[in-house]
């Protein structure tokens, strides 16, 4: 009895977050959108390679789709604050529509330019600096802090679901029906994230006073906050590194697949969804354990074992044995993103939450261009293996500082 009580204690049901119908609507809506939005990010890389043939003006897609989000992320999340997130989600959403729908008519016509790929990168990343907090911050509105982790989880299993049928789908439609059937798909599937929407009635969170009403003096006291809350302060410093030099797939794969292994399109797709079903495990693991909390041993040390798998990655010739270590990246990744993600989320005061979210939104998404720049330099001057070699070994070097302070102040 003992032992199925311990059992009970451990693990939960890893939909439980679904019981709640908000969520169950938003939920829905994303499992469809992100479908398309994993085909646009196999065709967008492999066009821009395609028209370029070169691995930095490759990188620089991601640097200028991720250059807004170091900008103004910081201002993003005092907007969110003040105003409906739902209705913040709605323009987002729409607009996002509008924009790859634009870019699918360009690769249709056969008009595509790569300054029209840079073009539409940039303004789909003035609209995910709005978008990528806002979609993090409203979940604790759908579900309540009890079922929050859980409803993370949740979001990150369908993220990666998406990451293994996306790419296999994307390869094939790209080997058969052209690069342009990705980007349309794309577009209409934001359509389903907004009539989700529509159906979401908010519950929303009681925020404590806020007398601050300039916007940079808001900022520096959301700054302050995280500053002085050292469980959140370290977990975004460890964010910023993990952020940085992990998620540069989209530069290092296309490059590897085609150059190191000698694959095609479908063979790209593959080994994306390679990637995307060991972050599904991971993001199933995480559900199953939400009861229990995140734990600070991810957050410091699993890190260190996605750097080693990067290395390791950039070092085989087989195509399989790439895939999988691909997927172990992967499921550490996500145990990792969905851990930190919830200790920011659970640490954070409702009236905070959505600058925190912001710092998130900057250190995890808008360092995407330096780690670009990075990855896409060394591929560039030497090669993708040195490029997955170069970003795991700068993982070691920099957490090590980190975990001296943390063994010294026992934290």
């Amino acid at each position: 009895m003992n032992i199925t009580n311990d059992f009970k204690n451990r693990f939960n049901n890893p939909f439980t977050a679904l019981k709640h119908k908000n969520f169950r609507y938003y939920w829905i809506g994303m499992c469809v959108s992100l479908i398309g939005t994993w085909m646009q990010n196999i065709a967008q890389p492999w066009l821009a390679y395609t028209l370029t043939n070169s691995p930095f003006l490759l990188s620089l897609i991601g640097i200028v789709q991720f250059t807004p989000m170091l900008i103004f992320s910081l201002f993003a999340g005092v907007i969110i604050d003040k105003f409906s997130k739902k209705k913040i989600l709605l323009f987002t959403q729409t607009a996002s529509l509008v924009i790859t729908l634009v870019l699918a008519i360009l690769v249709w016509t056969g008009k595509i330019q790569y300054w029209h790929i840079l073009i539409m990168a940039t303004m789909l990343g003035i609209v995910n600096t709005i978008d990528m907090p806002s979609r993090q911050s409203i979940i604790i509105e759908l579900v309540g802090k009890e079922d929050l982790m859980n409803a993370i989880a949740l979001n990150s299993m369908v993220f990666n679901l998406a990451r293994i049928v996306g790419p296999a789908i994307a390869g094939i439609v790209m080997g058969y029906a052209g690069i342009a059937v990705c980007f349309f798909a794309n577009s209409i599937s934001f359509a389903a994230v907004v009539v989700g929407l529509f159906f979401i009635k908010i519950n929303v969170v009681k925020r404590g006073e806020n007398k601050e009403t300039r916007i940079l003096a808001e900022i520096k006291d959301g700054l302050k906050y995280i500053y002085r809350k050292k469980v959140l302060l370290h977990t975004i410093l460890i964010l910023a590194i993990v952020g940085t030099f992990v998620p540069n797939f989209n530069v290092l794969v296309p490059v590897f697949a085609k150059e190191i292994l000698n694959q095609g399109e479908a063979g790209f797709g593959l080994l994306m969804s390679f990637m995307g079903f060991g972050s599904f495990l991971g993001a199933m693991c995480v559900a199953a354990l939400s009861k229990s909390g995140p734990k600070k041993f991810i957050i410091y040390f699993v890190p260190l074992i996605v750097a080693m798998l990067l290395i390791a990655t950039g070092y085989t010739n087989i195509y399989l044995l790439t895939g999988i270590f691909l997927a172990l990246t992967g499921f550490f990744f996500i145990c990792f993103t969905s851990s930190a993600n919830s200790t920011l989320q659970l640490n954070s005061k409702n009236e905070y939450r959505g600058r925190v979210m912001s710092v998130y939104t900057l250190v995890f998404a808008g360092s995407t261009p330096f780690g670009n720049l990075y990855a896409g330099l060394f591929a560039e001057h030497f090669n993708a293996r040195v490029g997955f070699a170069a970003c795991g070994g700068i993982i070691i070097l920099l957490m090590i500082p980190l975990l001296f302070v943390k063994k010294i102040r026992g934290l």
